[in-house]
C-alpha cells in the first residue's frame, strides 16, 4: 500500500514538472523587456498594454466600431474577441460579451479603493481593461470593456 503511494506521488511529480527548454517560439517572442516594448508601441500602446492605464472614455477607434471580424492583441496579434460578442455598453469603450476561451487572464486590481476585475492578454500579458457583471442579460451577463489601443482589428471580409 505505502508503495503504491510513494509510486503514485513520484508519478504526479513527473507529470506536474515543465521545463524553460520547452518553450515555443511564441512564448519566446512575448517575453520582452520594457525597451523592445517601447520600440514596438507608441506611447499610449505601451501606457495601457504596459503600465495598465485606461484612454479616455469615448476616444478609441473601436468604441462605436461595428465590422465583422475579430480583435487582436495589439502587442501580439493574438485573437481575444469576436465582433458577434460585441455590443454598444454606452461606457466609451468597447464591449463584450465574452472572449475567446483561453485567450484572457484574469486579476484582482484593487487601484482606485474598490476591487474590480482586470483582463490582460494571457499571450503577452498586456492588460486590456476590466470584466463587470453589468452586460447583456441575455448572453452571459459579463461586459469586457476594453482600451481600443489595446486591440487590433482584423476584417472577416476579404
Amino acid at each position: 500500500m505505502l508503495k503504491n503511494t510513494i509510486l503514485a506521488i513520484l508519478l504526479l511529480l513527473l507529470v506536474n514538472c515543465q521545463s524553460n527548454a520547452q518553450e515555443t517560439q511564441s512564448d519566446l517572442k512575448n517575453k520582452k523587456n520594457n525597451q523592445e516594448w517601447k520600440k514596438e508601441l507608441s506611447e499610449i500602446e505601451y501606457y495601457v498594454l504596459r503600465e495598465e492605464g485606461t484612454e479616455r472614455a469615448f476616444s478609441g477607434e473601436y468604441d462605436k466600431f461595428y465590422k465583422k471580424g475579430v480583435y487582436k492583441c495589439k502587442a501580439c496579434d493574438i485573437v481575444l474577441f469576436k465582433s458577434e460578442n460585441k455590443f454598444d455598453s454606452k461606457s466609451g469603450w468597447p464591449s463584450f460579451d465574452m472572449a475567446i476561451k483561453n485567450k484572457v487572464g484574469y486579476s484582482v486590481d484593487k487601484g482606485f479603493g474598490y476591487t474590480r476585475t482586470e483582463i490582460h492578454c494571457n499571450s503577452c500579458g498586456g492588460h486590456l481593461g476590466h470584466v463587470f457583471n453589468d452586460g447583456p442579460k441575455n448572453t452571459t451577463g459579463k461586459r469586457y470593456c476594453v482600451n481600443s489601443v489595446s486591440l487590433q482589428f482584423e476584417s472577416s471580409a476579404k
